[in-house]
This record gives structure tokens, C-alpha cells and sequence, in this order.
């Protein structure tokens, strides 16, 4: 009754999964993952003990395949279930038990396991795969992009619901105080993969810093920077051009708010979405800074 793939990326050390399914709230199900360890995919009368189970045993030591073997061999449900398992060094391995419903399978690739059941046909697995493999970007990319093109050649048999999107990364959660970089879910949707894709880009752009082009805090711009400020009552004093203490506290302050405390920085550059959103937002201050 669900479609998945997981996946690793060896460069940046990203692991995740992306699922999708006629069935409610699926993010809260399937998708397990740990940075620097794994990711795992339970489904079809999902074990939700395999997420937690699987990552302790790759923690441990033990391969993805090493540690799919093992829950099923320990799981008298196994012929119902499906797994797939993708740990830190690249491994990847799939499950599908022999009563899993039709069409039930699944693949695997360098970085990747995908699998699904009541599916339209073994397309679907074969477009998560393909669309994996040739899709440029980060592993969020690449995991919405292989989720998006299995939908689009049938998805779940039954229909669609809900979709999710996990993807960790070490200290990559809000304010590097976990390892959640990416944690998205719609629960209940008539589109949900079209719906995950609208949120991962607000998310994206409001959130991750992927596209966000660095600008040299020149004095122009500093002061022009300050001029905003003080219009929006955060900075006092003349506009100098100096990227100072006061400067900078009042900058924190104004983005704090505006949750955009992840785009401050604390050496001699500013985050350019930072200087768009405050330039937004105060159009009566001319602008005196390209």
C-alpha cells in the first residue's frame, strides 16, 4: 500500500527517505533514519520495531544488508513486510515478503534501495530507481525527484494520500541541535507528492541554506543595512557603515523574528535572501547599495 526509496549520499554524508501512500499520515510510519548510521523503509503491515531496531544494528557495526537479514530472520510476520535498508558507507538492501500484495518489489542501486507494494505495476519501482539515479542535486533532490516520477507512473494502485520526506545530516537540524535537516510530512491529501514538493520548496528557500549567495559586507551595504534597521526600530544611532557589535545585535534581533536567525553570520559577509527580506520589507528607505 506504499511506494519508498532510501538512499545515502557518500559527499555530504545525507541519508533519508521519501514514501508515499494511500494511507494516512505515512511520515509517521515508514521513514527512519539516524545521521552517520542509516535509513530505513518499513511497509505493508509495517513493523515500526524494524526503524529503530535497524539503525541500532548498523550503530552497532552491521551492513544494511547485514541488518535487514536479521530483523527479518527474528520476524514471524516477515512474509507480510517490506523493508528497505541504506547505511553510511553506500550499502543498501531490499525486502519484499512473499505475501506482500500485488504488485510488490523492489531494487537497488549505488546509494539506494527502493520498494513498494499495490502498486500499478513494476514500472513503479523502476521509475524510483531511474529517477534516483539521473537526478542532479543534494539527496533531497534526488529522493522528491524518484517519488514525484513513481507517482507519475502509477503510484499506489489504490490511489493517494499522504507523502514524507526525511533526510539527516549530522548537527543539521534547527540551530544544529539535532540532526533533522529535512523532516516533512502531508498526512492527508488529494495531491500529497505535489503538496510535498510545494512545502520542501518553502522549506528550502526559507530554511536550508543551499541557495543563498554570499555578499561582501562593504560599507555601503552595512549602512544601507542599517538604515533598514533603524526604520524598523532596531537600530539606533548613525548609519556608519561599520559591521559592529551594535550592528550586528540589531541585525540578529530583526532576523530572530523574521525567523532568518539561520542566515546570520558572524564574519565580514551577509547572506543575500537576509538583505532581500529586509530590503522587502522596508521599501521607504532608499536603497543605496547595489
Amino acid at each position: 500500500m506504499t511506494f519508498s526509496i532510501v538512499g545515502s549520499d557518500q559527499d555530504t554524508g545525507d541519508l533519508g527517505v521519501a514514501v508515499a501512500s494511500r494511507f494516512p499520515c505515512v511520515g509517521a510510519v515508514v521513514p527512519w533514519a539516524k545521521a552517520g548510521i542509516g535509513a530505513v523503509a518499513t511497509q505493508s503491515w509495517a513493523n515500526t520495531a524494524f526503524g529503530p531496531e535497524g539503525l541500532a544494528l548498523m550503530e552497532g557495526g552491521a551492513s544494511a544488508s547485514d541488518a535487514l537479514d536479521l530483523l527479518i530472520r527474528a520476524d514471524e510476520g516477515r512474509d507480510d513486510r517490506q523493508v528497505g535498508v541504506a547505511d553510511a558507507r553506500g550499502g543498501t538492501a531490499t525486502f519484499s515478503g512473499s505475501t506482500c500484495m500485488d504488485w510488490a518489489g523492489g531494487a537497488t542501486g549505488a546509494g539506494f534501495a527502493a520498494q513498494g507494494n499495490i502498486l500499478a505495476g513494476p514500472g513503479v519501482v523502476d521509475e524510483l530507481a531511474r529517477a534516483f539515479v539521473e537526478t542532479e542535486g543534494d539527496l533531497c533532490d534526488r529522493l522528491l525527484a524518484a517519488l514525484e516520477a513513481g507517482d507519475a507512473a502509477g503510484g499506489d494502485r489504490r490511489g493517494r494520500q499522504s507523502a514524507a520526506l526525511l533526510v539527516v545530516r549530522e548537527g543539521g537540524g534547527y540551530e544544529g541541535r539535532n540532526d533533522r535537516y529535512i523532516d516533512l510530512r502531508v498526512d492527508d491529501h488529494a495531491d500529497p507528492i505535489r503538496e510535498l514538493r510545494r512545502i520542501f520548496e518553502v522549506w528550502d528557500d526559507q530554511m536550508l541554506i543551499r541557495h543563498d549567495p554570499l555578499l561582501p559586507a562593504t560599507p555601503e551595504l552595512v549602512a544601507d543595512v542599517q538604515r533598514r534597521l533603524a526604520a524598523l526600530g532596531h537600530f539606533a544611532g548613525d548609519p556608519s557603515g561599520e559591521l559592529d557589535d551594535a550592528t550586528r545585535a540589531a541585525l540578529g534581533e530583526w532576523a530572530g523574528g523574521a525567523n532568518l536567525e539561520g542566515r546570520l553570520r558572524d564574519d565580514d559577509q551577509m547572506s543575500q535572501a537576509l538583505v532581500r527580506e529586509l530590503r522587502d520589507i522596508t521599501p521607504q528607505v532608499a536603497e543605496a547599495s547595489p
